[in-house]
Order: structure tokens, then sequence, then C-alpha cells
């Protein structure tokens, strides 16, 4: 058993992470070591090629670390077989990415209605429809995501990501590819979902004004806790 308490939701446990290929070894991460407590907000920041996404990658258990741990709600994540992870996964965390990641043949309820119907969730479709109307899609359930607009897709990805009541959300540049004005509507969106819901809120951006929002700002550079 892990000594975590209840309160603490993420512990990064000195990660190190390097590529090696036939010029040698790079480093990406180095000696990365944070704790964050259920419902926390907090930002990523860096420059370009710093490893944050790296860091996101590890945190949820996607990528390994070459050296340390991470522990999810009190689970060591690399104790874990690949199976296990995703199990815990699918009970805890949520995503957003900069690209949305929705399934073009799936209409805007049916791609938030997935992750419910794989966790066998019989009221799966009245939920996905009252996550959709609580992030102003009620109109829009029945619509392909080649039909909608940027913002829209973002706040599709929003409603999946939270309708199972994520205890974690990772967001990656959530609002990377969306004009100014839509990318404030979905911030404030999903601040107000991790307040409602106590979801521990890691973000991974470049944006200063969005990373100041935040509760936590972890700044690396060059791989390492700045």
């Amino acid at each position: 058993m892990s000594n975590e308490q209840p309160e603490t939701m993420i512990t990064v446990q000195h990660v190190f992470k390097s590529v090696t290929d036939s010029t040698g070894t790079l480093p990406i991460l180095r000696d990365i070591d944070f704790t964050l407590k259920k419902g926390e907000t907090s930002a990523i920041v860096g420059a370009s090629g710093s490893g944050k996404s790296t860091l996101l990658s590890i945190i949820a258990g996607l990528d390994t670390p070459t050296q340390g741990t991470v522990y999810l709600a009190g689970q060591d994540l690399f104790a874990l077989d690949e199976d296990q992870r995703a199990a815990l996964r699918a009970a805890k965390v949520g995503f957003v990415f900069q690209s949305f990641q929705l399934l073009g043949n799936l209409t805007a309820l049916e791609n938030v209605m997935l992750p419910l119907e794989l966790a066998g969730r019989r009221d799966a479709r009245a939920t996905a429809a009252d996550m959709l109307g609580r992030v102003g899609l009620g109109t829009r359930l029945n619509h392909y995501p080649k039909v909608l607009s940027g913002g829209e897709q973002q706040r599709v990805a929003l409603a999946r990501a939270f309708v199972v009541r994520p205890a974690v959300l990772l967001a990656d540049e959530p609002t990377g590819s969306l004009d100014h004005a839509t990318g404030e509507t979905i911030m404030r969106l999903m601040f107000d979902l991790n307040n409602e819901l106590g979801t521990t809120l890691v973000l991974v951006t470049h944006d200063r004004a969005i990373a100041a929002r935040c509760e936590r700002r972890i700044t690396i550079e060059a791989g390492q806790m700045a």
C-alpha cells in the first residue's frame, strides 16, 4: 500500500525521462518532483520542446519514465501493467487535447456517450445530453464534428472529459487552436466544471494569462523544474 494521504491526488516522484538513438542519449526530463492536492488547479508552463507534454503523458501513464514514478489517487502507476493503467485512467482521468480528438463518424452526443458506454452506464444517453446542455450545445446533439466550429468541437471534448466526473483532468494546450474569445469561453467552462466537480486540473499551456488563473504553476526549463 502507498503511504499517500487522501487529499493528495497526484505525486510525481523524482521523474527522469531520456531517449536513446544512434547519436546517443537525449535527456527530456530531469528530476521532476511535486504533489498536487484533490481539486487543485495547476499549469505546466515552459517553452516549446521543454518537456511539458512528455510530463503530462507520464502523469497519465501513457508514457513511462526512465526513472522515478507517479502516484495517481494513491496508486503507483508504474507498478501496474498496461491494462491496469488503462483501467485506472478510465475510472479516474479525463483528457482534453488541442486537436479535440473527436470521432468523426459519431455525433456530438455519441462522442460524449462513448466513455459512459465503455463504463457500462445505462443512463449514458441522458447523462451525455445533460452535459452537452451544460456546455451550451443542447441544440447540437445530433451534429457531426465536421459541421461544428472549433470552439464547439472543444466544448464536445470538454463534455466528454467531464461526463465521467473524473478525479483528474489533463489538458494539453486546450485553447491552442482557438481564437482568443472562444478560448476564453472554453477556459471559463473548464474552471467552472473543475470547481463544481472538485476535479484536479493539470493544464499544459504556453499562455501566461491562462497559467495565472491556476492556483499552482510548474515551470519546466530544458527538462527541469525552474
